[in-house]
């Protein structure tokens, strides 16, 4: 198969040493393949050590803002098969019918919905309700559409849920808007902080009484940032008033008797967190956080347990940099005792290096898929995340974005620029499916172990092991247009393997389903994402 980004592929070829060749006919679904050692395929040589253990794997996520609860209201004759995609895990005839997301992030929104053209968010896409009237009373029959994401994917095997805030209820800001124009500090007004922090307990003890387990609430999001412009709600904070508001949250969550935990950073970028960058009063997150005597201190919390979050955006243009950046993160994280949460992801920058990357316009679906794999094996393996989530699950492709920024494309009724509430068409696409070559394997639980190989940009792959260890899961991503057949050691494996089975994401394939007969090698297809179970 040709492709559009012609030098990054010869590139590509040439660290394999070989010349561009044609993609081989797909193996039958469930079945050996017929050619399980193509011709042209080149052969890497890879060491997986289960005996080399990292660090345990929370889950994978995407989020419900914006598209959603709009979606999940009005969207009757297709929201069943949009939530298939998402969370099950069900494989029928060598075909999974969904990427198995294992956590859900829930926008507790602000109530500019209800606002409507008030709000001044002029794509009503955007707007977010919140449960809380002006009276300041409850209305828990609002977010009919995020509630239906969440009942099925409880129902479909999704057993954590986090709830996340832009911003404080309108009812609580000081403009009285979704949107802030504090500049860099809260728009929670000062006599609010327990109010907002009682609201968010409230509503994490509502969903747990109705059987959801609200394993995190994260209460700000993007802080670093002003939010002034009113295309969504945001606001700004300091460490020091995010401090302010995680002590009364973690007094409203013991009073509700939750054992809810709270999620901080959510930093707009991994840099934020690691050193200070622009305000110092907004970055430099873990230090503000953790360290004693710090006057944003959080780290005795009783609902604080030494984890923090932040996002993948801006930090992404080229393989040597992310994983500059990303070690850094680790070394923070570690010198600290933190887990390391990924909670945003899209392909939001234009800073890509035209080598790596290309152009948006050339690109097709599958590069925009591949470069966001590339993204999710250097959080893994280098920052060692344990949850790795995307943003967002859906949304409607406008502008010639393609998949950039979702994982399922709608086109309501009236067309890309059309009402969102008006039932149109939805498809899945490959950073769907890519991402499912992840979540869908590997599980909450699951122990990233060691996997060693001459390591490049052009291919990469991780290993993982199940609690029982009775399963090896391992991830590659091969950009070359040549096929690569693995010369495979094993290192303090628990068991041989019984039975060993791919799924191979492609332009046109979708977590195709093979086996590879014993004694044959395991191949990596070419310009794929490959996921290999080895079930002991």
């Amino acid at each position: 198969m040709k492709h559009h980004f012609s030098s990054l592929y010869l590139a590509a070829a040439l660290s394999f040493g070989l010349a561009a060749c044609s993609d081989d006919a797909p193996a039958a679904s469930g079945q050996p393949d017929p050619d399980p050692v193509p011709e042209n395929s080149v052969e890497r040589t890879v060491t997986v050590d289960a005996g080399q253990v990292f660090q345990t794997i929370d889950g994978f996520a995407a989020s419900d803002c914006w598209s959603p609860n709009y979606v999940g209201r009005t969207w009757t004759k297709s929201r069943e098969g949009i939530t298939e995609l998402l969370f099950s895990s069900e494989i029928i005839n060598g075909q999974p019918q969904g990427i198995g997301l294992s956590q859900w992030r829930v926008n507790l929104g602000g109530g500019t919905a209800q606002q409507g053209d008030a709000s001044d968010i002029t794509d009503k896409s955007r707007r977010a309700e919140s449960y809380l009237n002006d009276d300041l009373s409850y209305d828990w029959s609002r977010c009919e559409g995020q509630r239906y994401f969440m009942q099925r994917a409880d129902e479909l095997g999704c057993e954590n849920f986090i709830l996340f805030s832009n911003t404080p209820p309108v009812q609580y800001t000081i403009n009285g808007k979704g949107y802030s124009n504090q500049g860099g500090a809260s728009n929670l007004k000062p006599e609010h902080y327990g109010d907002f922090a009682a609201y968010m307990a409230e509503v994490a003890a509502h969903y747990e009484n109705e059987g959801y387990h609200i394993s995190h609430i994260s209460p700000v999001n993007e802080p670093q940032y002003d939010w002034g412009d009113p295309s969504q709600e945001g606001s700004g904070w300091t460490n020091d008033e995010i401090a302010a508001l995680a002590r009364e949250l973690d007094a409203a969550l013991s009073g509700q008797g939750l054992s809810t935990e709270i999620l901080l950073g959510e930093a707009g970028d991994w840099e934020y967190l690691y050193q200070v960058k622009n305000d110092a009063k907004r970055s430099d997150v873990i230090n503000a956080f953790f360290t004693p005597g710090s006057s944003a201190y959080v780290g005795d919390l009783a609902h604080v347990r030494s984890l923090i979050g932040g996002h993948s955006y801006w930090t992404d243009g080229t393989w040597d940099g992310m994983r500059d950046v990303r070690e850094r993160v680790a070394r923070a994280a570690a010198s600290n005792n933190l887990r390391v949460w990924q909670t945003e992801w899209s392909m939001l920058g234009d800073n890509y290096s035209s080598t790596e990357f290309g152009t948006y316009d050339a690109a097709t679906e599958m590069d925009i898929a591949l470069y966001m794999s590339r993204v999710i094996y250097n959080d893994l393996t280098v920052a060692n995340v344990s949850s790795w989530s995307y943003w967002t699950s859906m949304d409607v492709s406008r502008w010639g974005h393609k998949n950039r920024f979702l994982l399922i494309s709608l086109v309501p009724a009236g067309g890309v620029d059309g009402d969102i509430e008006q039932e149109g068409s939805y498809q899945a696409t490959a950073t769907l499916w890519v991402l499912g070559n992840y979540s869908l394997f590997i599980r909450p639980g699951y122990q990233r172990i060691a996997l060693n190989q001459t390591e490049s940009m052009y291919f990469f792959g991780s290993a993982y092991l199940s609690p029982d260890k009775k399963r090896i899961v391992a991830v590659y991503t091969n950009y070359s247009d040549r096929p690569v057949r693995l010369a495979e050691t094993r290192t303090s494996w628990p068991g041989e393997p019984q039975t060993i089975t791919t799924y191979t994401t492609t332009l046109n394939k979708h977590l195709q389903e093979a086996t590879v007969a014993a004694g044959n090698p395991v191949v990596v297809e070419a310009e794929s994402v490959t996921t290999v179970v080895y079930d002991l």
